[in-house]
Formats: structure tokens, sequence, C-alpha cells
């Protein structure tokens, strides 16, 4: 039996007075094919070199795009993702909570994402185990607790150890961007933290590997100069390391400049009595073009997606909802936020290089 996939609730229109057609192409191919060059691209899309070259600058100078490198922690040692989120007492302002959690929190290595409004915020990390993760967590609930800054509950965790889960979309954008500017082409997509044989890189290779997640937009010869190692080093790593799945470059949109106003973050708890084969990875038919994270392991998933509005992601929520019933793999209603990007603010942004320091066991600099 053909397995039935959730669809986007409906088109998206294009965004008017913001990015030209070929704009949009560009963007879209950018995020697609990260690692192909400007000419690659251009041959690729039927586009002049020079008008891809035109519109990448554009697009990056005005802050449309930006590269991220994403190490493959977990092929150097790192055993889960956790997810964390918080309700706050929303008396308390968010500037003083930031400053609170800059300082305490934030800090910590491990965490790469973070986003909150006044009164909720969830977070993602790495760790090589979960001690790393329960400290953070216990730092958190102690400096929340005693300056008032928590509602009844304390933070809600969710451990995806990653031999044991599905990461079935990392933060790629493509679907969406693609179903967002109505664009036509191949869906294909890579599934980064899928089980591979174990590094054991070199000191060398392991200071090449954090060079290029800490500077993932300059060149080799820039990262040789600031590791005070040869471009030619630099190069020859950073092809190996790509080639072996060890280093993933990621071209990261925002969000809020091409038009999208909220993201919702889904926590669903599967019956126990009922849930979802995992094994036939049932819970893939929950992605749909609007997801851009979801984690699954046996008895729960996380779902982070982004909508151009408050209707389509309301849509997309019934549409989830009645699935889900039908289906009878939930006994109670899923944990559902909703984040406005033009009131909440990214605390931490794709922060990979501290978290790849401390995994390869590298000192700071």
């Amino acid at each position: 039996m053909k397995r039935k996939v959730l669809k986007a609730p409906f088109p998206f229109p294009f965004v008017r007075n913001k990015l030209t057609d070929n704009e949009q192409h560009v963007l879209y191919a950018l995020i697609r094919y990260p690692e192909l060059r400007d000419r690659e691209l251009a041959e690729k899309m039927g586009l002049k070199h020079s008008t891809v070259i035109a519109i990448r600058r554009r697009l990056q100078e005005n802050g449309y795009i930006r590269t991220v490198r994403l190490p493959l922690l977990h092929k150097f040692g790192c055993e889960l993702l956790a997810v964390i989120y918080t309700n706050f007492n929303p008396g308390i302002p968010l500037a003083k909570r930031l400053k609170i959690t800059e300082e305490k929190i934030e800090a910590s290595e491990e965490l790469f994402f973070s986003m909150g409004e006044s009164e909720k915020g969830f977070s993602l990390s790495l760790s090589k185990d979960y001690t790393n993760i329960g400290r953070i967590n216990d730092v958190r609930t102690e400096t929340f607790g005693s300056l008032g800054l928590l509602e009844k509950d304390y933070p809600s965790e969710v451990i995806f150890p990653l031999a044991i889960s599905k990461i079935y979309r990392f933060f790629d954008f493509s679907p969406l961007v693609k179903h967002y500017f109505s664009i036509r082409g191949d869906g294909g997509e890579a599934i980064p933290f899928e089980a591979g044989d174990h590094a054991d890189p070199s000191e060398t290779e392991k200071a090449v590997l954090y060079g290029l997640v800490k500077y993932p937009q300059a060149t080799d010869k820039y990262v040789g100069k600031k590791l005070h190692l040869s471009r030619h080093t630099v190069s020859r790593v950073r092809r190996q390391f790509e080639e072996q799945g060890y280093i993933q470059q990621m071209k990261l949109p925002d969000l809020k400049k091409i038009g999208l106003e909220i993201v919702a973050f889904y926590h669903i708890r599967y019956d126990p009595a009922s849930p979802p084969d995992f094994g036939r990875e049932q819970t893939r038919a929950l992605l749909n073009d609007n997801v851009i994270f979801m984690a699954t392991r046996q008895f729960e998933t996380v779902v982070i997606s982004a909508y151009r509005n408050y209707e389509e992601y309301k849509a997309d929520k019934v549409e989830k909802m009645q699935f889900l019933k039908r289906q009878g793999w939930i006994a109670k209603t899923p944990l559902i936020r909703t984040y406005s990007l033009t009131k909440s603010v990214i605390i931490k942004d794709f922060t990979f290089a501290p978290i790849t320091r401390k995994v390869l066991g590298l000192l700071p600099q």
C-alpha cells in the first residue's frame, strides 16, 4: 500500500517587490545545490555565469542567504541530538532573560541553535553523551527557577540518540523555498545523520575541520592562514572530508526577509499501545514542504515548520492532527507552539564551531 504523505496546505504566492524571478530561482538553486560553484549553477539553470555571480553576491550582501558548514559529528563520537523547550514567566522582560541566557546557558558549546519569545523558547544541541546535556538543563532550571523566570513546568527535554533515531530533515530549506516560489525541479535531499564509518582524523585534519566550520564562507587560503597551514593542505583535507561525508555545506535563507512570518514547533508523543511502525519509517508521512527539521525515535517526534502566515500554519496544523488521529498514533494532543518571526529572537544561529572543537578534543583558541 502506498504511504500517504502530507502536503503543504496550499501553494504560496510570489513575494512582490522583494525578489525577481531570477533571484528566486538562484536563491533556491543555492540552497538546493550548496556544493556547486557559480559556473556549475549557471549551467544547471540555463543562466549566464555573470548573472548567477551578480545575483549570489546581491543575495549575500543583503542578508537573504548565508553559508554554514555542518560537521557530521556523529562520525567523530557525538552520540545524541537534544531538543529543549521552556515556558517562561511573561512578566519578565525578554531583554533581561536573554542577558541571563547568554551568560549562563547559551555559552555552552553543545547548543548550536536557540530561538525565543517573551514567554517561550527552544534550543537544539549536539553532544557526545547525555552528561553534558543534563548539566546544561540543570543550570537552565536552577537559573530560571531562582530568578522567577519559569512558569509552573520544568524545561522539557527530547533526547534523540543518533544510533536509534531518524533525522528526516535537518534544516534543509530547499523544499520550503521551492514550494514558496512555485519553482519546478527535483526535490531530492540529503539526510546528513545517516549511519556510516567513524572517522579517525589526525591532529592536522581535526584542526582543518574546525577551521572549515568556524570560517564557513572563507577561502581555503584564508582558513590555512588562520591555522598556519598551507592552502594545499586545507584544500586536500576539505575535499577528502566532503567525499567521505564528514562535512556538508548548507545555505540558509533568512525566512523573514523572503516573506515568511511563522515558525511552528511540534512535539508529538505517540500512544505506546499503538505507535507508528518505526522500522517501516511510517512517521516519514509527516514530512511536507513546510518542514525544515524533523527528528523521530520510536515513541516521539519533533517537527519544526515555517509558514507564510498564521492561516497557512493553522491549515497545516489541522491536517497534521487529523492525520495523526486517523492513524490512531496519539492518545494526547501534541504540544504545539508558534513563533512570530517579527517578535522572536534568534539567540544562537547555527553555531557549530564550539561543539566541533569540543568533540574533536581541541584546545580553545
